[in-house]
């Protein structure tokens, strides 16, 4: 029997639970960018001083943003005359991702080393519009500088691999490598959020699959499986889906942001696709 007291708790249990939900989607719904983007802000040297070779390029957006990148040519010695667009993750900037732009440099590809807005010094704020708006003006950027989208890859790295996804879908490349990819944003959000209605709430979709889905650009699938932040399955499933499916490169043992996912093995596996639609 539930006496008029306990049914009292109930009740205001209940209200408190609400309320604690209430307030936890309150909070994902203002901060949900804070949870996806994790920009470092820093200014980064001039492309010269880190990559010998290199030089500052500037990106100039649809919606007049100017954004610092570095372009770093290919090495003279085994020039294949194609491009990589690297499109990077939710965090760091273009400073980090120097072994890999050196590294496909010696096999024979130019690189654009893009940084979105609010990363490496650069003005404005993150979002799924803008990070597109960007990696729109590196594409044209890399045309100006003779490589058109036929003679260029995009390289997506993590949430990267949204962004190129969804550029390949306005301005087919000759081809596409997706490292620690995820059918759609949301997947990773309710993997480390289930109690939380992430597919109701986020702003951001990033949808991979769905924009792959009738895609002909051949497509590379890199990633770990040891991954903690994109479960491997999640990038399994990408792979699965992928309509022109070119390679799948499974990398035992590494984590999300190990070193060998920056290095000479993703860089082969650029390379690889490279020679396959050059």
């Amino acid at each position: 029997m539930v006496t008029r007291a306990g049914s009292r708790r109930g009740i205001v249990l209940g209200l408190v639970t609400v309320l604690l939900v209430g307030l936890a989607v309150g909070m994902l719904t203002a901060l949900q960018r804070q949870l996806i983007y994790f920009p470092d802000s820093t200014t980064v040297p001039s492309a010269g001083e880190v990559i010998e070779g290199a030089r500052d390029v500037t990106l100039r957006t649809s919606d007049g943003v100017a954004l610092g990148a570095w372009f770093v040519p290919a090495s003279p010695s085994s020039d294949t005359h194609l491009a990589v667009l690297v499109a990077p993750g939710n965090g760091g900037n273009r400073s980090g991702r120097v072994g890999l732009a050196t590294e496909l440099s010696r096999r024979g590809l130019a690189v654009v080393l893009m940084d979105y807005r609010g990363y490496g010094g650069n003005p404005g704020s993150p979002s799924e519009d803008g990070l597109a708006r960007d990696a729109m003006a590196a594409a044209l950027a890399l045309d100006e500088l003779g490589y058109p989208a036929e003679r260029t890859i995009y390289f997506g790295e993590s949430l990267g691999a949204g962004v190129v996804t969804a550029l390949q879908a306005r301005r087919a490349p000759a081809g596409v490598v997706l490292r620690s990819p995820f059918p759609e944003l949301a997947d990773v959000g309710a993997h480390h959020y289930p109690w939380l209605p992430v597919r109701l709430l986020l702003q951001d979709k990033f949808r991979v699959t769905e924009l792959l889905s009738d895609s002909e650009v051949p497509v590379t699938v890199i990633y770990g499986d040891r991954d903690s932040v994109v479960p491997p399955g999640l990038s399994a499933r990408v792979a699965d889906e992928a309509t022109s499916l070119a390679e799948r490169v499974v990398i035992r043992g590494a984590d999300h942001n190990d070193e060998v996912m920056f290095g000479p093995r993703v860089a082969d596996a650029v390379a690889r696709l490279a020679k396959a639609v050059g």
